[in-house]
């Protein structure tokens, strides 16, 4: 797995989305036992505690050491430095293993080998994402050509699997069928703008040039907002959970 993260984890932790509650609610009704959960690449934690309101143990692992030292902490939530293909769990650990916004950099066939292991008889795996946000016409064009225009070039090949909403990796085992998800926020220009910085491919367009390309287009995205004003951020969630 790339670690394309560790330079902006503090701006990670600051602006990156979380995920609607419902969708634990929802894994909670596929798994047997809520015993032991595992997060895998959880960066600053935000799955990995909401799991651990509901699991009596988590272990959350991630290659990058810049984004655990900014991960939520919860008493019963571990936190390991571990790549996602091979981690120090016993067999048969786990009842639920997730993923989320991860995936796409992962070698397939090394962690589902290691979900495989390590999930309980019956466990619950769930891939979780999300894809560019929607917000209004205005807004959706000037950021459809940062994403397609401006940052073309500096996407890492992996991004297509989001672009494919997740259908196009490979996912070996029991699919079960997920509902519809979204998340709803409510933001600033600035939290918005602090979003698109986030980006892997910004980190390599910034790595490049010597030059940040958000700048081309913030004072264009503070335009759309009126002054002090909000707007609805809705991303669309990706989900696929399958059973060992």
């Amino acid at each position: 797995m790339k670690d394309l993260f560790s330079k902006q984890s503090e701006l990670y932790a600051k602006f990156r989305p979380s995920y609607p509650k419902e969708i634990f609610d929802f894994l909670l009704t596929q798994v047997r036992e809520r015993n032991t959960a595992w997060d895998c690449a959880t960066g600053n934690g935000q799955v990995a505690s909401s799991l651990a309101e509901r699991f009596e143990k988590v272990y959350a692992t991630d290659i990058s050491e810049g984004q655990l030292s900014k991960a939520i902490q919860k008493p019963n939530l571990e936190y390991k430095i571990e790549a996602a293909e091979k981690t120090s769990f016993d067999d048969s650990m786990f009842d639920l293993v997730t993923v989320a916004q991860a995936i796409h950099w992962f070698d397939f066939e090394k962690f589902y080998s290691e979900v495989k292991r390590t999930l309980k008889p019956e466990g619950i795996i769930a891939v979780i994402g999300y894809t560019l946000p929607k917000i209004d016409d205005e807004v959706d064009e000037i950021l459809n050509n940062f994403y397609e225009n401006i940052l073309d070039g500096y996407w890492d090949k992996e991004r297509k699997y989001i672009d494919e909403m997740y259908l196009t990796i490979p996912f070996p085992f029991h699919e079960l069928k997920a509902p519809i998800f979204i998340a709803q926020y409510f933001w600033e220009a600035e939290q918005f703008i602090g979003f698109l910085n986030t980006w892997s491919a910004v980190q390599h367009y910034i790595d490049k040039n010597n030059s940040n390309p958000v700048d081309l287009v913030a004072d264009d995205l503070r335009k759309c907002w009126r002054p002090n004003s909000k707007k609805v951020i809705i991303f669309p969630i990706m989900l696929r959970v399958g059973k060992k």
